[in-house]
């Protein structure tokens, strides 16, 4: 009997995977917060040059009127004032109304309370010539990602699933609960990075250990599904985010969740599936007995031919991609789409206090855009199939992502929710063809050597999170009513391309999935083979290979 055949026997979703699924897919509710706690933790208020010790950004009366305007210039915006400059006097005394039109650069800062009592952006002052190093903050947490789903494919492949998964709960809790307390730029940096490590393993192993968990008719399901966990932990963190103004507090109440996590060290079985590949027989059959137990069903006496299980896995090197120009040309299509739905989707949520008015409401009705982009497939990819749902959702994104230079440039202050409106749009997009892509990108590539490739869309997803935070701070290099747009017309052109080049991928719903090099040569549009569900389950992307984890980024 096949792995597959066996988890049919014991229940494709019983009661003991519904427990365990459940249960891997909390830590996606907590790395969620720990994504976008970026928003907040380094976000940056308005601000101004201090002028005296007991300074405050918030005029007090009169008096300090007079005085800030005598101290620090105006700046392009009305009834606003310079961030980073200050008159210098003709006279030692200060307080000699009549200076001159010369500036010098100031050393301390006041700032604006009414979104956040404190960021780390606050205490360390990273503004004016040190506002580079937020983005260089957020990038290091991308890049964390990008290693963090490396490592823990590595361990999780070598010393077992279970292994990869505490490697990177460890790394869920340490660093993220040390971040709370720390005061310096580069320890910051480096405690984030580790940060970003853990999300990427967690997020590469529990898809995994789900995969190899649930029986073929539920993995499509259950791997989309996991999404709206990512989209509850956003949703709970607007909330906390608007209660908290304090970061170290904010960060606290995002990472103390995963100490619950500890207890997945005794309650956490290892995949029954790695096992076999492991030639740990016995053990994977003790798992699935138990399992079957649990869901009320009975096994056979013999449940595993272990050679008929494993014995035609094989894999070729990914370079054999690159044999004929229509397969290197598909690959690259296909790389290109997994960087920029990345880059979309994290340059869309880190450009939230770019929009104007409320950051909370914005990032709450943003969080509201992503529940609605992974539901969405669930329905869709069956009904439509998988090329429809995904062009249109990155068109639509694209589009609303352009438009929104209209209103900027063209509307009045009221306009300010038109752009808002038009960013959430580009959000729920950008968030259906997350959902989407994986699945249609897996199904493209030949089974022999389809974890190679996924692996290396993973890396080119990280590389899109990685440049999306310096696309989102466009609007610092081009000033005016032009810079709010710049970023997401860069998104949105760089979405409105992806999704154009997607048009000349074939579809895949319902059509044998390529076995070889040769088969994929030959792919095109024609159906040749429907089963029940739409999905044909032999030879589905998510049944899971025989070695390697799937670096499956959900975000």
């Amino acid at each position: 009997m096949t792995y597959d055949r066996a988890l049919r026997q014991v229940g494709e979703f019983g009661r003991y995977q519904r427990r365990i699924y459940l249960l891997l897919c909390l830590p996606i509710f907590t790395s969620a917060m720990q994504v976008m706690v970026t928003v907040f933790i380094l976000g940056t208020p308005k601000h101004r040059c201090a002028i005296s010790e007991n300074d405050t950004y918030a005029i007090q009366g009169p008096a300090h009127q007079r005085l800030v305007n005598l101290s620090v210039p105006p700046a392009e915006a009305p009834l606003t004032y310079s961030q980073c400059d200050l008159y210098s006097y003709h006279s030692d005394n200060e307080s000699d109304p009549v200076h001159s039109s010369f500036v010098r650069k100031c050393s301390r800062w006041v700032y604006d309370q009414t979104d956040f009592l404190t960021t780390f952006v606050t205490e360390t002052d990273l503004v004016c010539h040190k506002k580079s190093y937020v983005t260089h903050t957020v990038m290091s947490f991308m890049a964390g990602f990008m290693v963090g789903a490396f490592a823990a494919g590595v361990v999780a492949d070598s010393l077992g699933r279970k292994k990869g998964l505490l490697l990177s709960l460890v790394l869920h809790i340490v660093p993220n609960i040390a971040v709370t307390f720390t005061s310096d730029l580069l320890s910051f940096m480096c405690l984030r990075f580790l940060s970003g490590a853990s999300v990427g393993g967690l997020l590469a192993v529990t898809f995994t250990m789900i995969m190899e968990l649930v029986g073929p008719s539920y993995r499509m399901i259950a791997g989309i599904a996991l999404e709206l966990f990512w989209a509850c932990g956003v949703i709970v963190l607007a909330l906390l985010a608007y209660l908290i103004r304090d970061w170290r507090y904010l960060n606290l109440a995002v990472s103390l969740p995963a100490l619950l996590f500890i207890p997945y060290v005794c309650i956490i079985p290892e995949s029954s599936r790695w096992l076999l590949t492991k030639g740990r027989e016995q053990e994977a059959e003790d798992i699935l007995r138990h399992a079957a137990k649990v869901n009320d069903k009975t096994l056979p006496e013999k449940l595993f031919d272990y050679e008929d299980s494993f014995e035609n896995d094989r894999c070729v090197p990914i370079w054999k991609l690159c044999v004929t120009p229509t397969l290197l040309v598909r690959s690259v299509i296909i790389f290109f789409n997994w960087m920029v739905v990345s880059m979309l989707f994290f340059g869309l949520s880190l450009n939230v206090g770019n929009l104007g008015g409320d950051i909370y409401i914005n990032f709450f009705l943003s969080s509201l855009a992503e529940v609605v982009g992974y539901s969405a497939p669930l329905v869709a990819l069956r009904c439509l199939g998988r090329k429809p749902v995904y062009v249109t959702s990155l068109l639509l994104g694209g589009a609303a992502c352009i438009l929104t230079i209209f209103p900027v440039l063209y509307g009045n202050s009221s306009a300010q929710w038109s752009v808002v409106g038009l960013s959430v749009i580009g959000k729920v997009g950008a968030s259906t063809a997350f959902a989407t892509i994986y699945l249609f990108s897996a199904e493209l590539f030949p089974t022999v050597v389809r974890n190679s490739a996924m692996g290396v869309s993973s890396l080119c997803a990280r590389i899109g999170g990685m440049i999306s935070p310096y696309i989102a701070v466009i609007n610092e290099v081009v000033g005016g009513d032009l810079g709010v747009a710049m970023p997401l017309v860069v998104f949105g052109l760089f979405a409105f391309v992806a999704g154009l080049l997607a048009l000349s991928l074939p579809e895949t719903k319902g059509r044998h999935l390529p076995e070889s090099i040769k088969d994929s040569i030959k792919y095109t549009n024609q159906t040749i083979y429907v089963t029940e569900n739409g999905v044909n389950e032999a030879s589905h992307p998510l049944t899971p290979p025989k070695e390697g984890v799937s670096f499956k980024d959900e975000k």
